[in-house]
């Protein structure tokens, strides 16, 4: 019996096994880490900066560590609950309270010195100057000149 191929319900299924495969491996990393869930967040280059925004509601920001090198953002936090008793007056809960520590792997390098942050609304703002790209210098070989050097390595003298 043939049966006809439907490229697109092949994609589909793949991409449904992607997700299932990074969802997997995202919860074995919170377990690792202890975290309990993390924050979404969105990178934008705008040609001078890079902007870093993180949705991390229902927090004070002295509850946020937020830490910077030149290639890496760390945001770590612990969202505490307002009950005590969470399975009391409650028809359901979909937030998630608890620890979070995530690792963000920059595209290019940033001036880690240079970070403004802000926190509004739930929303954490990463303003992260990119770091001036190093210029390539000639190097100049001292000693032989380029004529000598090249009898040498043929092996005449």
């Amino acid at each position: 019996m043939l049966m006809r191929w439907q490229p697109f319900q092949e994609a589909d299924l793949l991409r449904r096994q992607f997700d299932r495969l990074f969802s997997d491996v995202a919860a074995l990393t919170n377990e690792a880490t202890g975290a309990e869930w993390l924050p979404a967040t969105e990178l934008h280059d705008d040609g001078e900066n890079l902007t870093l925004r993180a949705v991390i509601p229902g927090m004070e920001a002295k509850d946020l560590d937020i830490q910077v090198t030149k290639d890496t953002i760390t945001l770590a936090g612990e969202r505490r609950s307002e009950k005590e008793d969470k399975t009391k007056d409650y028809f359901w809960s979909e937030v998630k309270y608890g620890k979070f520590y995530r690792v963000i792997q920059l595209p290019i390098a940033v001036q880690n010195d240079q970070v403004k942050a802000e926190y509004n609304n739930g929303i954490l703002t990463l303003t992260l100057p990119k770091a001036p790209e190093l210029k390539a210098f000639k190097v100049n070989l001292s000693g032989l000149d380029s004529a000598e050097t090249a009898k040498n390595l043929e092996g005449k003298q």
